[in-house]
């Protein structure tokens, strides 16, 4: 008799979004990385304005949005443009460099 152990198969992290998301490549992966990039970078937006001990309100100030805009910033990064998150980077003395990869080349701006 099998135990509930031996039933168990165990798989690396990329097999299981392999699976559940399809392939890299894939519209459907593509978007999951997308979105978690999106969100890792709000995530960064807010430990860095903490870091500085920034209150939202304040970072708002320093660019010149209310603190709800910081707020939604924060929670999602999807509908702001690259200036916003440039501001809000400069605002926060923080370096920001970006990369962008075309058909299997790398092109950087700093």
């Amino acid at each position: 008799m099998e135990t509930k152990n031996e039933k168990m198969k165990m798989m690396t992290l990329d097999q299981l979004k392999d699976r559940n998301l399809g392939k890299t490549g894939t519209p459907e992966r593509d978007k999951y990385e997308f979105d978690l990039r999106m969100e890792l970078l709000g995530e960064m937006i807010k430990s860095v304005r903490k870091e500085r001990n920034l209150t939202q309100e304040q970072l708002g100030e320093l660019i010149g949005v209310q603190k709800s805009q910081i707020s939604k910033l924060e929670r999602s990064t999807k509908n702001v443009t690259i200036e916003t998150i440039l501001k809000v980077f400069q605002a926060l003395k923080a370096k920001v460099k970006f990369s962008v990869e075309m058909n299997e080349s790398e092109f950087k701006v700093a």
